[in-house]
């Protein structure tokens, strides 16, 4: 059963750079990553975002800042309790200084230096279309090791259709 997740990429376009955060536990841990969660029930996908934004990386976001940036289907065949349903958001506008938390270290990057080799190995199939503002649907399907991709499918779609 599909876990569903929000993940959340801030973007400062003044600086051109993105806040990523070092995983420091749990799933992924010590990969870079946007920040995103569990939605807890009762919670639509933008709240799950804001707050789960928050308890990772201190940060304040509105929900109506939050750009719809498509959504992720992630299967793991050899260990199906980490697949994953992730709805993507990103934004331009936050309040407050990022700060370490116990589940991340957020760290900013320059968005033309992402260190995608530090991150998941899917990131660099579709993060540089929603970074540049597009709206995407994707599939990946991971291998045996849990970490490579084996196969997967990433198409631009309209916002409304994400």
């Amino acid at each position: 059963m599909l876990k569903i997740v929000t993940l959340c990429h801030i973007i400062d376009p003044k600086t051109g750079r993105i806040l990523l955060g070092r995983k420091k536990r749990g799933f992924g841990v010590g990969k870079l990553n946007g920040f995103g969660g569990k939605i807890e029930p009762g919670e639509s996908e933008r709240e799950a975002a804001v707050r789960e934004v928050h308890e990772e990386a201190g940060i304040e976001i509105r929900a109506e800042a939050l750009r719809r940036a498509g959504k992720i289907l992630f299967y793991f065949p050899y260990e199906p309790a980490f697949d994953h349903e992730v709805h993507l958001f990103a934004t331009e506008r936050w309040a407050g200084e990022p700060q370490e938390t116990s589940e991340m270290a957020p760290a900013w990057f320059d968005l033309d230096a992402i260190p995608y080799e530090e991150m998941w190995a899917d990131d660099p199939h579709w993060m540089p279309l929603v970074l540049s503002g597009k709206t995407i649907e994707a599939t990946f399907t991971f291998s045996e090791d849990n970490e490579t991709v084996a196969e997967y499918d990433v198409r631009e779609v309209g916002p409304e259709e994400s």
